[in-house]
This record gives structure tokens, C-alpha cells and sequence, in this order.
């Protein structure tokens, strides 16, 4: 869960990108719909779009959630039994630290704690990291000052669980 895990995976993700940047190509769309639930992926498209100028808009699509919370996934079915009632736990550390930030909460470095300290207690899932960052550059923030994306990502056995929240301080609506 280090910044370093982070910003591996960003670069990662961004080569691989150029499959999206291929499709878009070809295809040659006026819009283009991707889901929130993978931010990371949304945000290097977008800059990939601008950075090309693409004749595309990126929109997003709002991820889609179980009663229990846990983002929707293809990967979820892979899940055993044990797995699946453990994996809400992701999003509900991120929902609370969103609620903590709209309660007013600055300190990033407190909040990603706090988030990272509720995996202790569950031994079916493995924290890769937790950070909260900016929404346009995918950098880790100290303070919470604005608009903010809290991202995160966990195992659960085999199988690779992401999610993430958008919030923003009371000062900043």
C-alpha cells in the first residue's frame, strides 16, 4: 500500500493503454463510456485522449454496487464463499475515510491509516495499498484541500479487488 505500489501499477497501467488508444482508432467514436470503478484506468485514457487529441470525449459511468457495497466485478465470482463476505471491507474503509474528509478531516496521511489499520483485522484480505489522490494526476495529497479520489486495492485469495471514491472537504463544495 506505499506510494511507490502505486505509481508501479499507474505506469503499468498506462502501457497498457495502448490497446484502449488502438481501439479508439479504429473505432473512431465521438464518446467513449468507462467505469469509475477502475479511476486509475479512466484518468490515463482521458490524458492519453488529450495528449493525442482524439476527436473522443471520455465519459465516466458510475460503479455499480452490491447491497453490501462491494463494487461490482467479473472478477467476484471467483471469490470463495469466506472471500466474498470478507471483501465489502475494501469499500467500506474507503466510504469512511470519504466520510471523514466531508466531516472535514485534512490530514491524508491520518485517513490512509486509519483505512489501512481496519485490514488488520481480516485475515482473508491482503491490502496492496490505499492512498487518496488527485483526481486528474493520480498523485498521492498530504492534505485534502479539494476534490480527491480515495483508491484502493486488496486480495482475497487469488483474486485482485479495486475500488474507489470520490470526496471533497465541506470548504471545497
Amino acid at each position: 500500500y506505499c506510494r511507490n505500489n502505486l505509481e508501479i501499477r499507474h505506469r503499468i497501467s498506462q502501457e497498457n493503454n495502448t490497446v484502449v488508444l488502438k481501439l479508439l482508432n479504429i473505432v473512431q467514436p465521438d464518446i467513449a463510456w468507462f467505469g469509475e470503478k477502475d479511476f486509475q484506468q479512466l484518468v490515463i485514457v482521458r490524458r492519453i485522449v488529450a495528449d493525442t487529441n482524439l476527436p473522443v470525449r471520455i465519459e465516466s459511468v458510475e460503479t455499480v454496487r452490491e447491497p453490501d457495497g462491494l463494487a461490482v466485478s467479473s472478477r467476484n465470482v471467483h471469490l470463495a464463499p469466506d472471500e466474498r463476505a470478507a471483501a465489502p471491507l475494501l469499500a467500506r474503509s474507503l466510504r469512511n475515510a470519504k466520510q471523514a474528509i466531508e466531516r472535514g478531516e485534512a490530514d491524508a496521511r491520518v485517513l490512509c491509516e486509519r483505512g489501512r489499520e481496519l485490514f488488520q483485522s481480516e485475515p482473508l484480505l491482503l491490502l496492496e495499498y490505499f492512498e487518496i489522490v488527485n483526481p486528474d494526476t493520480l498523485a498521492a495529497v498530504d492534505r485534502v484541500t479539494g476534490a480527491v479520489r480515495i483508491v484502493g486495492a486488496a486480495y482475497a485469495g487469488a483474486t485482485r479487488l479495486i475500488d474507489n471514491f470520490p470526496a471533497c472537504p465541506p470548504e471545497a463544495r
